[in-house]
């Protein structure tokens, strides 16, 4: 009896032995922290541009935790980053480097977000899309070219402001009261090809290439067009900057009274208090039967690079889903005069934002909602071409050749500069 006793009690020791030596608990493991994927935005903005988008990027990071997107500028030669700001003036350069990009509905749908190519507005995805309507790249930044007028210069010639000129022909006129009243430059242009070839054509239902992409913008239209401008220029009705924005400066600064430019340059053409403008359609030749057609929208679109991370690709998609909310597009409208891309963001920015700083924006619209096919080329689009049209156009501005002949001249040598393209692709492809 004594001796089971004295197991039990022993037996009762040992059972007790773990509870008496048990090892502390474990500390919870610490915090895993995740390192946001770096996602570089690579553009060619200027500083003004540039700095009028930062706040939305800063925007996007303060909400997405996982992913940080970073603006860098491009130069010349950089390889592609992660996300690319094309230009109208690279579109055929990246076009054609397609390799080292990713379709951006391939990386939406690789990150399982959505993306309705038929919820943007038609007129800005054309170029934009593949043969089945699904995008390549993303329209963010689009405009069309508009007329401005300086409504001050208007009133020292004796003309109603808000009577602005419909036709060329009603430019004429009011360029020549505008030079009498001591108007030393009455009439500029910027992006000359884009305006004074491209959308030209559109506008007045004239051809810039045929049904095979061969170029022939010196048809009876454009020819008319551009020797128009040459007595202008003789006139000193017609002052040519450049082929850039560098027109845009001078009219802001009031030395021109009327002005051809992107419509994106009302926002900030409204930020002048000492500039009073106005912002109508582009002029069109009312002796072209059924003109005016339709302008083209056009400008910087988004590129995303291939081999990118899924991390990337992730963030790369929810800063698409971003910069296309109804809200963002709205910002975008306001602070860089860029057309809305989905209907309902264009309906949104007009009930909400109808005031006269953004009168280009119903302009834009309104033009955009022609009915006429749109070009198979964009002269403006493919570098070297556009550059070859701007050189002989400056010959006729310098009173060296004839209309005809410099147009002659620009599709003759545009499409031996066409023909080589394809050859290089071709050859490449084999």
């Amino acid at each position: 009896m004594r001796l089971s006793r004295f197991f039990i009690a022993v037996s009762g020791l040992v059972l007790a032995v773990p509870a008496i030596a048990a090892k502390p608990p474990k500390l919870a493991p610490p915090p895993v922290v995740t390192v946001p994927a770096q996602v570089e935005l690579s553009h060619q903005l200027d500083e003004e541009r540039a700095s009028r988008l930062e706040p939305l990027i800063e925007r996007f990071n303060s909400q997405h935790k996982d992913v940080q997107v970073k603006m860098v500028h491009r130069v010349e030669g950089d390889a592609p980053k992660g996300i690319n700001l094309v230009t109208r003036e690279d579109y055929s350069r990246f076009l054609s480097n397609k390799a080292k990009f990713r379709p951006l509905f391939e990386v939406m749908r690789e990150a399982r977000q959505p993306l309705d190519p038929g919820k943007l507005s038609p007129e800005l995805r054309d170029g934009l899309a593949d043969a089945k309507g699904q995008l390549f790249a993303l329209p963010m930044a689009f405009s069309t070219p508009v007329l401005y007028i300086n409504k001050a210069a208007f009133r020292k010639a004796g003309l109603d402001p808000e009577m602005p000129p419909k036709s060329w022909a009603d430019t004429q006129e009011i360029a020549g009261k505008l030079a009498d009243s001591g108007s030393k430059c009455p009439f500029t242009t910027s992006w000359p090809a884009w305006v004074h070839i491209d959308n030209l054509a559109a506008w007045n239902g004239a051809d810039v290439s045929d049904a095979k992409g061969n170029l022939n913008f010196n048809g009876l239209v454009e020819i008319k067009h551009v020797a128009m401008l040459a007595t202008w220029h003789k006139s000193k009705y017609f002052s040519y900057f450049g082929r850039r924005d560098e027109a845009d400066r001078r009219f802001a600064n009031g030395e021109c009274a009327m002005l051809t430019s992107s419509s994106s340059l009302s926002a900030t053409l409204s930020e002048g208090a000492s500039l009073e403008v106005g912002v109508s359609a582009l002029p069109y030749h009312d002796d072209v039967h059924g003109a005016p057609k339709n302008t083209l929208a056009d400008g910087a679109s988004l590129w995303i690079a291939s081999g990118l991370k899924p991390a990337e690709t992730k963030g790369v998609a929810a800063f698409v889903n971003f910069i296309l909310s109804p809200e963002v597009q709205i910002e975008m409208t306001v602070a860089g005069g860029y057309l809305p891309m989905t209907p309902v963001a264009r309906a949104a920015a007009g009930s909400k934002l109808l005031k006269t700083d953004l009168a280009g924006l119903k302009v834009a619209s309104t033009q955009l909602l022609g009915k006429a096919l749109s070009p198979l080329v964009r002269v403006s689009q493919i570098e070297r071409v556009r550059i070859i049209v701007e050189e002989e156009l400056e010959t006729v501005w310098a009173n060296k050749k004839p209309a005809k002949e410099a147009l002659d001249n620009a599709v003759q040598r545009g499409n031996a500069i066409l023909q080589q393209l394809v050859a290089t692709k071709i050859k490449g492809g084999k």
